[in-house]
């Protein structure tokens, strides 16, 4: 039952992270909240798989963490890699003329 809980917390917090980074424009609302939670419980059942106690206190921390640094990098990176390929589709598309 937990893994649902911890599921349901890294979805909200990748979509907390969607409106705290700008940059939200260039992917679709639920980018982050999939990422947020596919991140979390695949740590959680990695965690619980190596042993780690599913009541204890770190593979909750370690879940919501590694939920909240993948929404972030994401939420960093996809925007600039966006950008630069549009702008490169836009001058092969024009010829190079802008």
């Amino acid at each position: 039952m937990e893994i649902v809980f911890v599921t349901v917390i890294g979805a909200g917090l990748g979509g907390l992270i969607r409106y705290l980074i700008p940059g939200r424009q260039n992917y679709g609302i639920a980018l982050l909240p999939a990422i947020g939670a596919a991140a979390a419980v695949a740590v959680w059942a990695l965690l619980v798989w190596l042993g780690w106690p599913f009541d204890g206190g770190w593979i909750w921390t370690v879940s919501i963490t590694a939920a909240t640094a993948a929404s972030v990098i994401v939420a960093l990176a996809l925007p600039r890699a966006r950008d630069a390929a549009d702008a490169h589709r836009l001058h092969e598309l024009t010829g190079g003329r802008l």
